[in-house]
């Protein structure tokens, strides 16, 4: 299924129900007093995020959605039913704009409920309308229109987890063993020229191309890429053992995201030693990791085709993130 990113929808939240005019009959009465019911509201229509990345493409071919008509009034002074309130899910990041009034509607948070569109008030029954002066009200009024529009959604991708590094630290190949995603894989930088994203258990992980020295004065691919870093949550940071000085590769992405934007220094962060599998000697491999914590504190290392080390690794992550969006960070 193709990745929608942006749709317009037309939404209707429901009308309000009639009011009625209706008279009480008693045995010895031939023309009782008024006791027409006012209608019901018409029902809401909130908006709702959820984990679902391509959510948007179920609504190709339902593009019109409504809420449930308020019930009308009732004889006996019974009033009608509020129609049934409708919710309708769409993808965490979504920006939802009414095009007649251009106010947005924001969606950032999982199971988050906004107002969209308010229902109809009910019409009055005639029992309303009766007065000292008016005994025998005729009266009675419509439901009002529930709130209309069509409404134009879009997608600003807020990936729960960045996956960042230098060119051809592994970023893409380990999305592709976390997710389902389908990256593009080569031995040259700057292989990937937009951001790859895949859904590890309703978490959304991106890989931020190649990133180099100089990125925050815009050289290479830099602000493009930086800003969708700033919009992660948390931050995995690879770096080869290919490298000849692994801590001094991961202090240039360091320096780079602070001189961008300090606040991205304050994000949690995961190291990752990857293609730790060409290192035969596992002493080697210790001091680079015992390197690498002076500069770091939380390091872990992975060879990409050892399923055992991919599946910890994942689990660790969601863990990680798990426990950041329940602390509101």
């Amino acid at each position: 299924m193709a990745f929608i990113d942006e749709i317009t929808l037309h939404i209707k939240a429901g009308d309000g129900g009639n009011g009625v005019v209706g008279w009480l009959h008693e045995s010895n009465r031939e023309y009782g007093g008024p006791v027409g019911g006012d209608g019901g509201r018409g029902g809401h229509v909130y908006v709702r995020a959820v984990r679902a990345l391509n959510l948007l493409a179920r609504y190709k071919t339902e593009k019109n959605f409504a809420a449930e008509r308020g019930y009308d009034g009732g004889s006996k002074d019974l009033h009608g039913a509020k129609g049934k309130d409708l919710h309708i899910d769409f993808p965490i990041g979504s920006i939802i704009t009414n095009n007649e009034t251009s106010e947005k509607v924001y969606l950032s948070q999982d199971g988050e409920e906004v107002l969209l569109l308010k229902g109809g008030g009910g019409g009055r029954g005639n029992k309303s309308f009766k007065s000292p002066t008016n005994r025998r009200p005729e009266q009675w009024t419509p439901g009002r229109p529930g709130g209309e529009a069509d409404f134009f959604i879009e997608v600003e991708l807020i990936a729960d987890i960045g996956l960042i590094g230098l060119p051809n630290a592994g970023k893409t190949t380990l999305l592709n063993h976390l997710t389902n995603a389908k990256g593009k894989i080569g031995a040259y930088p700057f292989t990937t020229l937009e951001p790859n994203l895949g859904d590890a258990n309703g978490y959304i992980i991106s890989d931020i191309p190649g990133l180099i020295e100089g990125a925050a004065e815009g050289k290479g691919l830099g602000h493009k890429f930086l800003r969708h870093v700033r919009r992660t949550k948390i931050l995995v940071h690879l770096v080869s053992v290919e490298q000849e000085n692994p801590v001094a590769a991961y202090t240039i992405i360091r320096k780079e995201l602070e001189n961008f934007d300090p606040e991205l220094a304050q994000k949690k962060e995961i190291t990752v030693l990857t293609k730790t599998d060409l290192i035969e000697d596992p002493a080697v491999l210790e001091r680079m990791v015992a390197e690498m914590k002076k500069a770091t504190p939380v390091v872990t290392t992975l060879a990409i085709f050892d399923d055992a080390q991919v599946k910890e690794l994942r689990d660790m992550l969601i863990k990680e993130i798990v426990g950041v969006s329940q602390s509101g960070r």
